[in-house]
This record gives C-alpha cells, sequence and structure tokens, in this order.
C-alpha cells in the first residue's frame, strides 16, 4: 500500500527551504515556522483554505515564501533551546490559525514516547485523509540522521510492504523517504513527536 499526497514546488525545491531565509536566527533554527509556512501554503493549494497564505498560491515564488517567514517568525519564532516541545508548535501555529480566521482546524498533540505501531496508524491515516503531519525528531543515535536531529519537517506520504513502514520527509526542499521505524526509536529518553491536524 502506497499514498503520496500532492506536493507544491517553488523554483528547484519540493516546498520552501529554510535555507531562503534572509533572518540569520531563522534560517538556523527556523524549521518549525517553514513546516508551518509549508503546511499553509499546502491547505491553500489543496484545501482552498487561501486564508491561510497571504500572497497568490497559484504562483509561488521563492521572495513571496520568505516574506511569508516573516510573518510566522513572531508565532514560531527561534529559541535558545530550540521549539522542542509539541505544545509550543501547537500553541504557536494554532494561533497563526486564528488569526488567519481558520477556525476548522484542530490540532492534537502525538508523543514520541508512544509506540511506533501507533504511530505507523496515526500517520496512515493523516495521509489518508489528506494531511501533511508535522514531526519533531530531538536525539537519534543513528548519525545518519543527524541532518533530522532536533529539528522539525514533514511527513507527506507512506509506502507499506511486508514488515517496513516507509514515510516520506520534506524539508530544506527536497524529499527522503525514511523507515519510520528507525526514525521512532531514537536510542534517546528525550522524544519529539508528531502533530495531528484535523480540518473538521
Amino acid at each position: 500500500m502506497r499514498r503520496e499526497l500532492p506536493y507544491f514546488k517553488i523554483e528547484d525545491g519540493f516546498g520552501g527551504n529554510q535555507d531562503w531565509f534572509s533572518d540569520p536566527m531563522m534560517k538556523l533554527g527556523g524549521c518549525a515556522a517553514a513546516t508551518a509556512c509549508d503546511l499553509s501554503v499546502y491547505m491553500a493549494l489543496y484545501m482552498g483554505k487561501s486564508d491561510l497564505y497571504p500572497y497568490d498560491e497559484n504562483n509561488l515564488t521563492r521572495k513571496d515564501y520568505v516574506e511569508f517567514s516573516k510573518k510566522m517568525k513572531p508565532y514560531l519564532h527561534p529559541r535558545m533551546s530550540g521549539i522542542n516541545r509539541l505544545d509550543i508548535y501547537t500553541e504557536g501555529f494554532g494561533r497563526y490559525l486564528r488569526d488567519a480566521g481558520e477556525e476548522g482546524i484542530l490540532m492534537e498533540e502525538f508523543s514520541g514516547e508512544r509506540l511506533v505501531s501507533e504511530a505507523k496508524e496515526k500517520v496512515k491515516a493523516q495521509i489518508e485523509d489528506g494531511m501533511p503531519v508535522p514531526c519533531l525528531l530531538l536525539k537519534h543515535r543513528d548519525p545518519a540522521l543527524k541532518d533530522f536531529v532536533w529539528h522539525w519537517f514533514l511527513l507527506t506520504g507512506y509506502k507499506e510492504f511486508e514488515e517496513v513502514f516507509m514515510v516520506k520527509t520534506v524539508t530544506y526542499g527536497e524529499y527522503l523517504w525514511l523507515d519510520l521505524d528507525r526514525l521512532w526509536n531514537t536510542g534517546f529518553s528525550e522524544k519529539g513527536g508528531l502533530i495531528l491536524l484535523n480540518n473538521r
């Protein structure tokens, strides 16, 4: 079984790219804001929620995306410890949604301490409902995942075969398929988790 959500390109990027940000702190620690920007563009494009992206969603440009990141910064701004808790994300992005006049999106925090089997079911349900999944990874014992450490990114697809459950991760204007078991089992007690969104 396999499902990938439609997605958007900005110039050569698959989605937006944190490296484009002009603010040095946002370029360094604006990953949560970048996922929120991408989510907003996605919902404007594919869910008819044009109020969430204050530019032309049918003519996406790098310049507009960078300007949008400046508007998102007050809601999910970089801080010393990063946006290292799920509730910081839901509170910040929730405020953005309300200020944009969007009352129909509900968010639920799904802790990285939950079982990976539960995470697979949640990711599958979200993707089947047409909703990308913000994901926070804190520490990880696998050095090959160093680019995902202390980082927010989006899950926009899954493919399941035999005992393997892969997820399509989107960050820095690129996508990469990763084994969710590998991603979820970090080897550390300090966990991240998922944000589950529901368009009621």
